[in-house]
């Protein structure tokens, strides 16, 4: 077993490990603290999967997290009210349904998007990205009917099957159960034939452009499967919080996901894990001493940026298999 494999196995069973023993201790505040993490985490694979494999710097992400969210929430919404949704379609509490049906907006949303915003790169790229993004902001922003700038409360807990949603450590596992199912199919993606010209195309796509193989079709079907799976921990998010706001479609929280992948490691398979783990941490640790926690957060990025260009699995795993 590689060092970077025992990492990576640390830090699964340590995430596994403090909810449960914070439940038997009765303190269910840690519980929903590595909750929080989960799905972070989460969100940031789905990043990692454009950022990390692909070298595309979205600054748009949000879009996608927040449009889950808002699934989740319009969804419950109408099936507590018992009002019909679009095309008389009914509400539902069913997390697998919201989950299908959030994955499914982002990946229709993302498809349009990518295909416009990958036609430039650079600095370019990430501005429309960013644009996008804020589009859909102001949209929510001025969408009085859920919410509006005030966001929308769900007033249900969303049910999975066989898994009680309405305790904290039930919901952990399945947040984690979740979380581990995306890091396999990252870690599959990343080994596949689609990974390998994924990664092609980063480096040189020209060269891969030669061999036959379209650098944008390779980098749009990334770009719609990283925003299905941010879509997805946004409708996790939703539920953990039990309310929705434009203030996850704003540009704070693209960026607060590209945070979470350098902090762990840029295309790392439990990058996301290791930087989310350090950003709540710090969020709970140094936001109980002051408002301006996120200062020494960024002094903490900066030198990561500047000495340990791997991030924390960087530091503890030694350098990654691919460039």
């Amino acid at each position: 077993m590689s060092r970077e494999a025992v990492v990576n196995t640390l830090l699964a069973l340590l995430l596994l490990a403090v909810p449960i023993a914070a439940s038997a201790a009765g303190e269910p505040f840690y519980v929903t603290l590595a909750t929080r993490i989960a799905v972070l985490a989460l969100a940031a694979v789905g990043l990692n999967i454009a950022l990390g494999l692909g070298g595309l710097v979205s600054f748009g992400h949000a879009a996608f997290f927040g449009l889950g969210g808002y699934a989740a929430g319009i969804l419950a919404t109408h099936a507590f009210n018992a009002e019909p949704l679009f095309f008389g379609l009914p509400g539902t509490t069913s997390m697998p349904v919201i989950w299908l049906v959030a994955i499914l907006v982002c990946g229709l949303v993302a498809l349009p998007i990518g295909a416009i915003s990958l036609r430039t790169t650079g600095v370019y790229f990430i501005m429309i990205t960013l644009a996008f993004a804020q589009m859909i902001y102001y949209f929510a922003v001025s969408w009085p009917a859920y919410g509006g700038e005030d966001g929308l409360s769900i007033y249900v807990r969303n049910a999975f099957p066989g898994v009680n949603t309405a305790q904290p450590l039930p919901y952990f596992l399945l947040c984690y159960g979740v979380l581990m199912l995306v890091l396999l199919l990252f870690w599959l993606i990343g080994g596949s034939r689609f990974g390998t010209a994924l990664q092609a195309a980063r480096q040189n796509p020209v060269r891969l452009a030669a061999v036959g193989i379209a650098p944008f079709r390779i980098r749009l079907v990334a770009f719609v499967l990283s925003a299905m799976v941010t879509g997805l921990a946004g409708a996790l998010f939703a539920d953990l919080n039990r309310f929705v706001s434009p203030s996850m479609l704003s540009w704070h929280m693209s960026g607060e996901l590209i945070v979470l992948i350098i902090l762990g490691g840029k295309g790392r398979l439990f990058g996301p894990l290791a930087g989310a783990m350090l950003y709540v941490l710090f969020e709970y640790a140094l936001g109980g001493i002051t408002e301006r926690w996120q200062f020494f957060l960024g002094l903490i990025l900066l030198g990561v940026v500047l000495f340990a260009r791997g991030g924390l699995l960087g530091l503890l795993a030694g350098k990654a298999r691919h460039g």
